[in-house]
C-alpha cells in the first residue's frame, strides 16, 4: 500500500512531480529487486535505502519491511521483496490513471 495524499501533499499537488518521483522510484526498484533476492552482500545497506525512499513516495509499509530486516536480519528480506512488489504494483495502477 502506498500513501499517495502523502506524496501529493509533499509535491503541493503537482501531479507532473509526483509523476515524475514515482516513476524513478519504479526504475530503481527493478535493480533493487535482483539484488534483494541475490543475497547481495551489502543488503542491509539495501535495506536502508529502500526504507527511505519507500517512506519518501508514502509507502511507508515497505519502510516499516526494510526496518524490520535492518533489525531482525536477512531473513527477513523475503517481507521486503513482498512489500516491494506491493508498492509497485500500487505505483503502477496510480500511474495507468488518466
Amino acid at each position: 500500500m502506498v500513501d499517495f495524499a502523502y506524496l501529493e501533499g509533499f509535491a503541493a499537488g503537482d501531479r507532473r512531480v509526483v509523476r515524475e518521483v514515482l516513476a524513478l522510484f519504479r526504475e530503481q526498484a527493478r535493480a533493487w529487486r535482483p539484488r534483494l533476492e541475490a543475497g547481495d552482500p551489502e543488503w542491509r545497506d539495501l535495506a536502508h535505502t529502500i526504507k527511505g525512499a519507500g517512506r519518501g513516495v508514502g509507502a511507508f509499509a515497505l519502510g516499516d519491511a526494510c526496518a524490520r530486516a535492518e533489525e531482525a536480519g536477512e531473513g527477513e528480506l523475503p517481507g521486503v521483496c513482498a512489500a516491494l512488489t506491493e508498492a509497485v504494483a500500487a505505483i503502477d495502477a496510480y500511474l495507468a490513471r488518466p
